[in-house]
């Protein structure tokens, strides 16, 4: 398995190692039917500030400003949940993550896994862009969340964000 994970900002510390292990967890866990080998997949996942993420949204998708969550997928398209390995990347705003804890009454830590999350749904072909693919993607979503929760340490995702005076 080909699994990077890189920190490509300077403003939250990430524990990486935690990040690779959630992937590695959600890979097999979203791997419909008969489970294939973790070696098969490539995966890159880089947390990146907000001026990359604006780039890279307006880019790929011609949106303006930063998101959270950019998957893109270089696999073949496929039924939903798509099976076999996974080739694509992540690109996660900690930033974003950190501004939507506050909104939604949550943690860096625990956006950060949720996107991570969403973006492998994505590459498994689950789709967000219609009301009914995107209600069944949020409610796999939340049980996704949910046992994550259950089996791993979130808060040490991300540690708390870098001041100035650091």
């Amino acid at each position: 398995m080909s699994l990077l994970v890189r920190s490509r900002q300077k403003t939250h510390l990430i524990d990486s190692w935690m990040v690779r292990r959630l992937a590695k967890w959600a890979l097999e866990t979203t791997e419909p039917g008969e489970k294939i080998e973790l070696i098969e997949h490539e995966l890159g996942v880089f947390i990146i500030g907000p001026e990359e993420m604006a780039h890279l949204n307006y880019t790929s998708l011609k949106h303006k400003g930063a998101t959270d969550v950019i998957t893109l997928d270089y696999g073949d398209p496929g039924p939903i949940p798509k099976s076999g390995p996974i080739l694509g990347d992540l690109f996660i705003c900690a930033a974003v993550a950190q501004e939507n804890s506050i909104d939604f009454g949550t943690t860096c830590s625990h956006e950060l896994a949720r996107y991570l999350i969403h973006g492998i749904l994505h590459l498994r072909g689950y789709d967000d862009k219609k009301i009914a693919a995107r209600k069944i993607m949020i409610r796999k979503e939340n049980l996704l969340m949910n046992e994550a929760l259950k089996l791993f340490h979130l808060s040490c995702l991300v540690k708390e964000p870098k001041t100035d005076g650091e």
